[in-house]
């Protein structure tokens, strides 16, 4: 997969694992920026040009690929000696083929999706 962005875009960056921004965590913004990329890092990651205010924060950011739209299949493999569930995730605005295959507690919101998958799955067999 081929990341979406290239040296110089701009992009904005997720304050989530900020914890020392001013003033009360829910009254923050969500992103920050925008930021211009300088390099791509690999497939996942871009280092941006901070801003005066942000110099001493970290340059490179890990790329994510935004909110689920929807969970498509399941699927059971074993890691580490262990059975474990991952699930093929679909992200908004991507295509298709850009779908992940992620552990339960990887996906963003999980639980909201996870349930949704869950009874689709019952209507299916209980129609059959």
């Amino acid at each position: 997969m081929e990341p979406d962005f290239k040296e110089g875009d701009q992009v904005l960056v997720s304050t989530l694992n900020f914890n020392n921004l001013k003033g009360p965590k829910k009254m923050r913004d969500s992103f920050l920026g925008p930021f211009t990329i300088i390099r791509l890092i690999g497939k996942n990651a871009v280092e941006v040009k901070h801003t005066e205010e942000f110099s001493r924060k970290h340059p490179v950011f890990q790329d994510s690929p935004g909110p689920v739209s929807k969970i498509i299949r399941a699927r059971k493999i074993r890691l580490n000696g262990k059975d474990q569930i991952e699930y093929l995730v679909r992200f908004k605005n991507q295509t298709a083929d850009k779908g992940k295959w992620l552990a339960e507690d990887a996906i963003p919101d999980g639980n909201l999706h996870l349930r949704r998958f869950r009874a689709s799955r019952r209507t299916k067999q209980s129609h059959q």
